[in-house]
């Protein structure tokens, strides 16, 4: 069962809620607590990553499963597993994989929909980066899928690298004056 999104959740569903219905946008820093998010004429949302970034973001609340793959319960390779396929992408089932079958990105290079990969006590942890140092991450046990910022120290000390997955272009098309 899922619990309710939270203010932050909310502003970032709405924001990327209007990266889906832009016609044309251009890179912009996430908006301030309380403020509408405000889209700019540029590049066009890249579908693939939108829906990516989108179902994950449509995931906060829901609980933490060890081996969940599901909106009844995701554990972090599992979640990312779900918003890749959601966008008719397949990745391999665990962080590991995940990590090998990514391509490196340094942290300054990734955009919306990338992975970030972490390294705990004993296994690797995986989130979806949203931009602006933020990634959705179903944490761990007793936890529900949230929102996580690399301006917690628990997440800059374990950050191994962020990866992109080779079906997920990184090339943004600019929009033709029509736009």
């Amino acid at each position: 069962m899922r619990r309710g999104f939270g203010r932050s959740a909310l502003r970032l569903a709405g924001f990327a809620a209007s990266l889906l219905l832009a016609g044309c946008w251009q890179p912009a820093t996430l908006p301030e607590a309380g403020a509408p998010a405000v889209i700019e004429a540029g590049v066009p949302p890249d579908p693939l990553r939108s829906r990516i970034v989108f179902t994950a973001l449509q995931m906060v609340g829901v609980p933490y499963r060890y081996g969940g793959q599901s909106p009844q319960g995701f554990d972090c390779s599992g979640l990312v597993q779900y918003a890749y396929r959601s966008a008719g992408l397949a990745v391999p089932r665990t962080s590991r994989e995940q990590l090998r079958a990514s391509t490196p990105v340094s942290l300054d290079g990734a955009a919306a929909g990338d992975l970030v990969f972490f390294q705990g006590t004993d296994l690797s942890h995986v989130g979806i980066y949203l931009g602006e140092g933020r990634f959705v991450h179903a944490p761990a046990t007793g936890q529900v899928v949230s929102i996580g910022s690399f301006d917690e120290p628990y997440y800059r000390q374990h950050f191994v690298r962020a990866g992109r997955m080779p079906a997920v272009t990184a090339a943004a098309v600019t929009c033709s004056e029509d736009c």
